[in-house]
């Protein structure tokens, strides 16, 4: 992979990039695969690139991150009853993951998901997440894949998001308002299983 200009003097990562935040989180929000100069070279989820900066903004607004910005590893972010992984886990060639990758990560996001003792619900961004996380939990057939979607998966309450990519953010397609909508949504699960 060619480094772009702006990070040449950083050292990428390029290693898969393992999923991010507490193990005992409620929460789990399921992306796509790390973004090439992104996540593939800081080594997190969803950090350094233009993806990042919308959910991070929007995770910080609901509660449940510690600042709306993540710029690498050692930036000093925390979140708070959320953790993030992704179907594939290296960064695809040109950013578009295949089944074939998505198939063969599949095992390590399964084991991610049973990892996570108090988990209650999933937010999936972008119809390839969808595809890729229903059947790890059980739905075979999983409805079509739209913006505020919702399923069960067994005890699990799992929604559907368009992507944060810039694709659909630059458009307006996903605005903050819409994401955080979904995730409060997400949390209130969470939230209302946890008192019963």
């Amino acid at each position: 992979m060619e480094k772009r200009a702006a990070f040449r003097d950083q050292d990428y990562w390029a290693r898969p990039v393992p999923g991010f935040g507490p193990m005992d989180a409620s929460l789990l929000i399921v992306g796509l695969a790390p973004a090439a100069h992104g996540g593939n070279r800081t080594g997190r989820m969803f950090t350094g690139d233009p993806s990042g900066d919308f959910l991070y903004r929007a995770l910080y607004e609901v509660g449940l991150a510690s600042q709306p910005t993540s710029v690498s590893r050692g930036d000093g972010l925390e979140l708070y009853g959320v953790r993030m992984a992704s179907p594939v886990r290296c960064a695809p060639p040109e950013n578009k993951p295949t089944a074939e990758e998505r198939d063969r990560c599949s095992p390590f996001l399964r084991e991610e998901i049973s990892l996570m003792p108090d988990l209650r619900s999933v937010v999936v961004l972008g119809g390839f997440g969808w595809k890729a996380f229903l059947p790890l939990v059980g739905v075979d057939r999983p409805p079509k894949f739209g913006h505020g979607v919702e399923v069960a998966a067994g005890s699990l309450r799992v929604f559907g998001c368009y992507h944060v990519s810039p694709h659909n953010t630059y458009t307006g397609r996903l605005t903050q308002e819409m994401l955080q909508d979904v995730l409060r949504r997400a949390m209130d699960v969470g939230t209302a299983q946890s008192f019963d």
